[in-house]
């Protein structure tokens, strides 16, 4: 049964009873027709409807259709309108979306349909982030599934997800990483690298992942294991390619200073990562050998405290020096040991220090000491030198070995008011002092030691003044199919030869077979690995490594600019237009080594005069995670919550409230299902809401005319302080939790407002409350406020509405409440006119009865009022 209703749109003049009356029958026969669980349709003027009930499957298939039917997301490259580029870290597409995606996109879209509501010309593209380890790892476990496959079907699905939340992508501008059209151009871009010098190839000793088959960037080794598979890593000599960034550790470093969008705590891990220190870089003549060690020390003041000299035992000197000595095989012994230990194992504080003497010794540059030379466990290679002077009584570490091993201490810089005694020392001494027992040096305070000692060896010709860095060079070589074919050939006539620019992409062969060795399946590969010379024409060999994926998503947020394009990676035009990226958003977890390649990467872009920008993204947001019974979701775990299951059973809005009411975006958010279930009943009470005056809402004035009084006055203030509110949350502060917040607050009003007599209400402030109401909650719930919004009897989609201001005058109160204290106590509250004086408030006060009454018969000493807030009484 159809229910014909006017929204309570009367005839001007109509008897006050009669309106009530028609009213409480209506609502009377909605209330019957929904327990008698039948649907109730309400038709309103212009032959819009609204369903009493919320169907959100029929209403967000519906819009997701008509949205891409109409291309109401795609994007122009240029237009006349502040351009601004939101953009979320893309994806590594693994099979389906988990909450930590939702949260991702989520926020990003609420940023992007904002900025477009507020008159941007807004970019906000996908694509997939598509090489990668679990894909050639499926191939081996499954042996019948081939990554491309795999890796295609899963973004199919992602897609499909992506489009069932209702994100705002332009859809025509989606990437793959693993597309020839896309690696051509990652390809092209290491060429680029190699011919500026920034691209080398040299034996390392590299972190090996035994369980990934593959070596690790110093990046990608998080407390001695492989970041993605937590397997201990291990050493290797091996060949590999490196990218040079650390010819940029200085600009990424000082550049941070212009990155005032970002989070201070994400600018100081890339501080801590790079590692600037000052100091001294020393020469150590080894004794009867021409040989020298070179260290690096920040503390060149302390160099005539040196007792003993540490070598890693990957120090390349370490074998030359034991050679033919009684040590040597206990040495190599140790050397073998120790080498496969990881980081943390070697190097933490609470880890017992071991060390062996080579049997060798090195002569101390400013005092001609012969120091002894050994090895240890806490010295590594790829820090510094790999060398370190021993100065046990100003070093910690030195001072344990020293005491463990009966080494020297000796005392070369004394704290103030105190002497520091070697033979009672129970810990080393590193702060500032006094140099002693340092010859020329001696009564120099540690600053002016540091200085002269620099200019003593730079004079002498024995060191150098010196900034180094924790930063190494990029390691960029993968022994695995999926990945960009680094784009390499070897001849034996001409050696290392870059590909021809026009003969790229380099193709990955499909027919390959993957076989966990450790070795490419692509060195396996007659048919890619034999060639011919680009310059001999002689027969070669191509470089079966792959590059590392995140080369890939260090350039991706250009590509995005021009997808399509296939004589360049980019239009530079498009480029200049859309970049920097205005908001990036993403884990907190990239923060050293996709947001730092990143910006390597634009530099030296910047440099080959590719791009004018020098930083990639102006603001950055980064997303805590999302957590089920206080740990982070995983199916290890079996806490993961599915957002197909969570869509299926309350719809993508209620998935996109959830996720950005539960928490503000930085901060870890704890998953709820009680939460959920509040935000659904949240969207249906919007939808009753509306639907209850849906018809009549345009035959009201579109604005409040005149003064507004009373529950009139009230409402209105409350929509513009809403509408402040939410647009600062969003704007300024990304408080998406607040924002919502604020919006549900004004839904409970608008509940109040709509039962006020017609007699007492004006429609005009109702029609303002709704539909400000929707525009506020439209980048949060799309897919509702979009039906609603055409229910009320709107032509033009709801995102394509200019995001409300509000009225600075509508804001202000016309009456505040202020608190009387008696001797100090609160007892009273009085409702008084706001900008009313002192001496008003005190008179106000004084003439209430109830004030009156509890002075009654004492004195009034005094009367301190507090403007806007309070007046004390002081009586005795």
């Amino acid at each position: 049964m159809l229910v014909h209703h006017p929204v309570f749109s009367f005839p001007r003049g109509a008897d006050s009873c009669l309106k009530r009356n028609i009213y409480d029958k209506m609502t009377l026969m909605m209330k019957c027709r929904r327990n008698k669980g039948q649907q109730f349709t309400v038709y309103g003027k212009g032959d819009a409807l609204v369903n009493e009930r919320y169907d959100f499957k029929e209403i967000e298939a519906k819009w997701q259709a008509r949205w891409a039917a109409e291309n109401l997301y795609k994007t122009p490259d240029f237009s006349d309108r502040p351009k601004y580029y939101c953009l979320e870290m893309f994806p590594y597409p693994s099979g389906k979306l988990h909450m930590g995606h939702v949260r991702n996109y989520s926020i990003g879209d609420v940023v992007a349909r904002f900025k477009t509501m507020q008159g941007y010309h807004v970019l906000h593209p996908m694509g997939w982030d598509a090489f990668g380890l679990p894909a050639e790892n499926a191939a081996i476990k499954h042996g019948n599934v081939h990554p491309a496959d795999w890796t295609m079907d899963n973004i199919r699905t992602m897609r499909a997800q992506l489009k069932q939340l209702g994100i705002s992508y332009d859809w025509d501008r989606e990437v793959a990483t693993c597309h020839p059209g896309y690696y051509k151009w990652t390809q092209w871009l290491f060429l680029q690298l190699y011919h500026k010098g920034l691209a080398y190839k040299k034996k390392a000793a590299v972190n090996w992942c035994p369980s990934c088959a593959t070596v690790l960037a110093n990046e990608q080794v998080k407390e001695g294991a492989c970041e993605r598979c937590k397997t201990p890593v291990e050493k290797r000599e091996l060949e590999q390619w490196f990218f040079k960034i650390t010819a940029y550790a200085e600009r990424l470093l000082k550049d941070l200073e212009l990155l005032k969008g970002w989070p201070e705590k994400v600018k100081i891990m890339q501080e801590n990562w790079i590692g600037r220190s000052e100091g001294a870089e020393i020469r150590f003549k080894v004794a009867d050998m021409d040989e020298e060690i070179v260290v690096f020390t920040t503390r060149p003041d302390t160099v005539f405290g040196v007792t003993y000299m540490v070598l890693a035992p990957e120090h390349p000197l370490v074998e030359k020096l034991v050679e033919g000595k009684p040590q040597s095989e206990a040495v190599r012994d140790f050397v073998r040991r120790v080498r496969n230990l990881n980081e943390i194992a070697r190097t933490a504080t609470d880890v017992e220090k071991e060390g062996l003497f080579t049997g060798a010794y090195c002569i101390n540059p400013l005092n001609g000491e012969r120091v002894p030379i050994l090895v240890a466990n806490y010295v590594l290679l790829e820090y510094g030198t790999g060398a370190v002077m021993g100065v046990p009584a100003h070093d910690q570490r030195d001072f344990e070995f020293a005491r463990k091993y009966n080494l020297p201490i000796r005392v070369v810089i004394q704290p103030p008011g105190e002497e520091l005694d070697p033979q009672t020392m129970t810990e080393a001494y590193a702060g500032d002092g006094v140099m002693v027992n340092s010859g020329q040096f001696n009564g120099l305070s540690k600053d002016e030691g540091i200085r002269a000692v620099i200019a003593y060896l730079e004079e002498k010709g024995l060191g150098r003044g010196q900034v180094n860095y924790r930063l190494r060079d990029w390691l960029i070589s993968r022994q695995r199919y999926w990945g960009a074919p680094i784009p390499i050939i070897y001849c034996d006539k001409c050696g290392i030869v870059p590909v021809p620019e026009e003969d790229l992409p380099v193709l990955l062969p499909r027919d390959v077979e993957f076989k966990p060795t450790g070795q490419s399946p692509l060195a396996d590969c007659p048919e890619f690995v034999n060639t011919t010379c680009p310059r001999c024409g002689g027969l070669a060999r191509r470089e079966t490594d792959t590059m590392d994926t995140f080369m890939c998503s260090s350039w991706y947020y250009y590509r995005y600019t021009s997808p399509r394009e296939d004589k360049h990676p980019w239009d530079r035009a498009r480029v200049d237009y859309w970049l920097p990226v205005d908001q990036y958003i993403g884990g907190v977890e990239h923060a050293i080594l996709h947001l730092l390649y990143s910006r390597f990467f634009t530099k030296v872009l910047y440099d080959l005069g590719l791009v004018g920008i020098q930083e990639p993204f102006t603001n950055l947001l980064t997303q805590g995670m999302v957590l089920k019974d206080g740990a982070k979701m995983s199916k290890s775990r079996g806490n993961v919550v599915s957002p197909e299951e969570i869509v299926a059973k309350y719809g993508a809005d209620t998935a996109r409230l959830f996720i950005l009411f539960a928490a503000p975006p930085e901060r870890d958010l704890e998953w709820s299902d009680q939460g959920v279930e509040g935000c659904y009943r949240f969207l249906n009470r919007v939808w009753r809401l509306v639907a209850s005056v849906a018809g009549g809402l345009l035959e009201a004035p579109p604005k409040p005319a005149g003064k507004l009084v009373g529950v009139n006055r009230q409402m209105h203030r409350l929509i513009h302080l809403t509408i402040k509110k939410v647009t600062e949350d969003i704007g300024n502060r990304f408080n998406f939790n607040t924002a919502v917040s604020a919006i549900m607050e004004l839904v409970n009003a608008l509940y109040q407002y709509k039962e006020v007599p017609e007699t007492d209400r004006d429609p005009a402030v109702l029609r303002e409350g709704i539909e400000h109401l929707l525009i506020l909650l439209a980048p949060f719930a799309p897919h509702i406020t979009e039906e609603l919004w055409e229910a009320t009897g709107h032509r033009e989609s709801i995102h394509k509405q200019p995001w409300p201001a509000y009225d600075p005058e509508a804001i202000v109160e016309d009456e505040i409440t202020i608190v009387v204290q008696i001797n100090g106590r609160v007892r009273e509250r009085v409702l008084v006119p706001a900008g009313i004086t002192p001496a008003q408030m005190q008179e106000v006060v004084l003439a209430q009865p109830r004030v009156q009454k509890l002075v009654e018969g004492k004195q009034i000493v005094k009367v301190i009022p507090v403007p806007g807030k309070l007046v004390n009484i002081v009586v005795k």
